[in-house]
């Protein structure tokens, strides 16, 4: 657990291998409900070499001054990354 959002990262280590790695990460909200976006690459076992970007949507909850992880939604790939941000477009819009 982390008591910062600068802290906050999907980092992840097994036998001394970053499983894991987080090549970005956007804070998007701030508060006892923290929303933030990563992007990151999985680690193929057979090659040692990084996969394809990844992106994942993160929300946490700060309790007794730590932030715990409440929720997830992985983008399971850039297709449907684009389709996300292209329904937002609309729906922004189509607001105005």
């Amino acid at each position: 657990m982390s008591a910062t959002i600068e802290d906050l990262t999907i980092n992840y280590e097994e036998d001394d291998i970053l499983v894991v790695k987080e090549t970005g990460k956007e804070v998007l909200s701030k508060g006892a409900w923290t929303t933030i976006l990563y992007r990151y690459n999985n680690i193929d076992r057979k090659t040692g070499e990084y996969g394809k970007d990844m992106y994942t949507i993160r929300r946490y909850q700060k309790r007794q001054g730590e932030y715990m992880m409440k929720s997830k939604f992985n983008i399971s790939s850039a297709e449907q990354a684009k389709k996300i941000i292209a329904a937002l477009e609309n729906w922004i819009e189509d607001s105005k």
